[in-house]
């Protein structure tokens, strides 16, 4: 099982960025890598995944504002994130998986990391 570890959150107000990262104890080559996030009362929603191919896909709400990108020589997972909204509150989660199926639906990752706060005041 790989372990994750995420980085990176912290409090901003609304229009500012951050930077998560997420680090694993393995290779990530080969991965599917995706980002989560949940809000409190609300489901965990995927926010955007990187294929092994690095084809790119994100959720309606962040896209033109966050960024994914990979290093594999650094096993590490980034999420750019500009122009953050209030509702982008929430724990944000990295996530992988090895197997072929992709997209933004968490049973599709077995992985996990333990989550980092992320908080946007207006």
């Amino acid at each position: 099982q790989m372990e994750l570890v995420e980085s990176g959150g912290g409090s901003v107000q609304a229009g500012g960025s951050l930077k998560l990262s997420c680090v694993a104890s393995g290779t990530i080559a080969g991965y599917h890598l995706a980002w989560f996030r949940q809000a409190p009362g609300k489901e965990r929603e995927g926010v955007a995944m990187i294929a092994s191919d690095e084809t790119a896909t994100y959720a309606d709400s962040v896209k033109g504002r966050f960024t994914i990108s990979k290093d594999d020589a650094k096993n590490t997972l980034y999420l750019q994130m500009n122009s953050l909204r209030p509702e982008d509150t929430g724990v944000y989660y990295c996530a992988a998986d090895w197997r072929p199926n992709r997209g933004l639906s968490q049973y599709l990752y077995f992985n996990w990391g333990q989550g980092i706060q992320v908080t946007v005041s207006s």
